[in-house]
């Protein structure tokens, strides 16, 4: 298990849009582009074995992304390589981030210096959602998922706990960059929780102006 004191001061940062890593959740990545294989052969030379994932943010033409304030490192718990020398990983989510500067170096990846201060809580146990009405709430992703024709296992969705359900949705569902990084930077379960409910009631009720329309 990762401790505070073994978290370091730089970190390489993967920038993918949407894609969502929490504390303690997992994280299935396809990596293919050679400055990301470069990046996961390094990574996986340290001890702690972190992968940086952050939310780009769109710049004008010709520069590069931008990248949000805060991500959560990953330590690399699972990787398979396939015949085309790709590879499927598995990221564990450790704790959230702050970035302080990019750091110049001649990896192809970038990396960036960071700050874990804030965070505490996410090395810690999983949290509980006290005030979690998972009835009405179940009511309202049914709403959702039949809207958006996703399909799940409910059986198994409502047998989750807490915490492993309200972030496993976070993560899993078509939100916009902006509403992920809403969800990654809610400082408890709770809070995050009410995010997603705001997001699903905003996209059920757009989703009920366009059946009019």
């Amino acid at each position: 298990m990762i401790k505070a004191a073994d978290l370091p001061d730089i970190l390489p940062v993967f920038p993918l849009p949407r894609a969502l890593l929490l504390p303690r959740a997992r994280l299935p990545l396809h990596l293919f582009e050679p400055r990301y294989l470069a990046m996961l052969q390094d990574a996986l030379k340290t001890p702690e074995r972190l992968i940086g994932m952050v939310q780009p943010r769109q710049m004008p033409d010709g520069q590069p992304p931008a990248l949000h304030a805060i991500g959560c490192a990953g330590r690399v718990t699972g990787f398979s390589e396939t015949e085309d020398g790709r590879y499927m990983i598995t990221l564990t989510g450790i704790s959230r981030f702050r970035i302080k500067d990019e750091v110049d170096g001649f990896t192809p990846y970038r990396r960036c210096a960071v700050s874990w201060a804030g965070f505490g809580r996410d090395l810690g146990a999983s949290e509980d959602d006290p005030a979690f009405g998972r009835d009405d709430f179940f009511r309202m992703l049914s709403r959702y998922f039949e809207a958006q024709e996703l399909k799940t296992d409910w059986e198994n969705l409502r047998e989750a706990d807490d915490e492993m359900l309200i972030n496993s949705l976070s993560m899993l569902c078509p939100f916009d960059a902006e509403d992920k990084q809403a969800l990654l930077e809610a400082p408890s379960l709770t809070t995050r929780r009410e995010t997603f409910v705001t997001l699903v009631e905003f996209a059920l009720r757009d989703i009920g102006v366009e059946k009019l329309q």
